[in-house]
């Protein structure tokens, strides 16, 4: 029982450093520098960007949700630096902007 809890909690602590690991990778100069030759300037604005609102916006609005709505909230704030968006919000924000310019660069 406590060999099953302790798997368990290291087997946590091991997928929560791989998450921000996986973060901190996406801002590496190395894949910033690839970002731009792929996409421009526009990409790499989008994905710092996307990243600004995830790991800092979010967390402040789940703070003022759990201090005006419910204090359920405040959990959200860990789930949010955990939780990873960009692979689904960078496409689609990339995909606005070529509609907006009326680009027809595919990626």
């Amino acid at each position: 029982m406590i060999n099953n809890l302790v798997s368990t909690v290291v087997r946590m602590y091991e997928w929560v450093k791989c998450r921000f690991q996986h973060k901190l990778e996406h801002l590496s100069k190395q894949e910033l520098k690839d970002s731009i030759i792929r996409g421009g300037i526009p990409l790499l604005v989008i994905f710092v960007g996307w990243e600004i609102i995830e790991d800092v916006l979010f967390p402040v609005a789940f703070l003022w949700l759990g201090k005006n709505v419910h204090p359920i909230f405040y959990g959200a704030i860990p789930v949010s630096w955990l939780l990873c968006l960009h692979w689904l919000m960078v496409p689609i924000l990339w995909g606005a902007w070529m509609k907006l310019r009326n680009g027809s660069q595919k990626f």
